[in-house]
């Protein structure tokens, strides 16, 4: 049935319907995974770039020039 209104919509990409497809189920799993998680780790996330208390290793671990 799908294979019949698909031909009827005619010249259709499939990379865009892979496209579309891999976007839709990324999405879906990453919508699942925040409804599923817990009050306290989002608030702890959703305060993570506020947070000063945390050392970035980024500036501290890797440094172009050695003094």
């Amino acid at each position: 049935m799908y294979k019949y209104i698909l031909e009827s919509a005619g010249s259709i990409n499939w990379m865009a319907i892979s496209a579309l497809l891999t976007f839709v189920t990324i999405f879906v799993v990453s919508a699942a995974m925040a409804f599923r998680s817990t009050p306290a780790y989002l608030n702890k996330m959703s305060n993570l770039p506020l947070d000063d208390s945390i050392l970035q290793t980024s500036e501290t671990d890797f440094r172009h020039e050695e003094k």
